[in-house]
């Protein structure tokens, strides 16, 4: 158990272990013992820096704008109509995987 016990608000969890994350990246000293020095486990650090670390930029591929010829488009399953009026059209061959990949980052 860490010093942060059961009880306190989620913005107080994440406000202190911010402040145990820069201490430690500051203090010059391993994990291991910055943990040993603080109570805190070395698996609740590390979980703790990843959880708070910003997220990185997704990357996608080129996606060209210009209509497709409609002869050579497949009929799509399904068609998503963003605000901006960009659609995206998923055929019966998409794997499931691309398919929730695409969700998540459409989601965030």
């Amino acid at each position: 158990m860490t010093k942060m016990g059961i009880g306190k608000s989620a913005e107080a969890r994440s406000e202190y272990w911010r402040a145990r994350i820069a201490e430690q990246e500051h203090s010059g000293r391993s994990v291991g013992r910055f943990g040993q020095e603080q109570q805190i486990t070395e698996p609740s650090f590390y979980a703790w820096r990843k959880r708070l670390r910003p997220p990185e930029p997704v990357r996608f591929a080129l996606v060209e704008r210009a209509a497709a010829p409609r002869e050579t488009a497949p009929e799509p399953t399904w068609e998503l109509v963003l605000k901006t009026g960009a659609r995206l059209r998923m055929g019966r061959g998409v794997e499931a995987a691309a398919l929730r990949a695409v969700w998540a980052v459409l989601r965030a």
